[in-house]
């Protein structure tokens, strides 16, 4: 029986990295996600510059250039949100994997525990019937 413990351990665990880099992929799109988004900020931030200091060129396609910005940060804060909702899902489906493999890990332990008690006992009966075998001798010699 121990070791189908130790397998479901080994496999708890690979599955607890896969979990975790399921999760480390899906942080890793949010922050790009995030990157992106500060520099359509940015961009934004540019083209009013410009828009202001050229008024007669910059006035005229500003306007398309906003609507096609608002456009763009809404499809990007909406695929954010619904990746916000991914990274939650990915993070129960972690600590649910965590919790199976350090089930399984203090079964393991509680095992090995019980199993060391056991020898104990089983090497002080031992001494214990040494010792008594000792004492009938010496009284037997006396």
């Amino acid at each position: 029986m121990a070791g189908k413990l130790t397998t479901l351990i080994r496999l708890n665990k690979w599955t607890v990295d896969e979990r975790r880099r399921e999760l480390g992929l899906l942080l890793a799109q949010e922050e790009a996600l995030n990157q992106t988004l500060q520099r359509l900020f940015e961009e934004l931030a540019a083209e009013q510059r410009f828009a202001a200091e050229h008024a007669l060129e910059g006035g005229a396609l500003y306007g398309a250039y906003a609507r096609a910005h608002i456009t763009r940060r809404d499809g990007i804060r909406t695929q954010i949100a619904a990746l916000e909702k991914e990274i939650l899902a990915a993070r129960d489906r972690l600590a649910e994997a965590y919790r199976e493999l350090k089930t399984y890990e203090t079964a393991q332990a509680n095992r090995e525990k019980a199993e060391r008690l056991e020898e104990g006992r089983r090497e002080q009966k031992i001494q214990d019937e040494v010792g008594q075998t000792l004492h009938r001798r010496r009284i037997q010699t006396t």
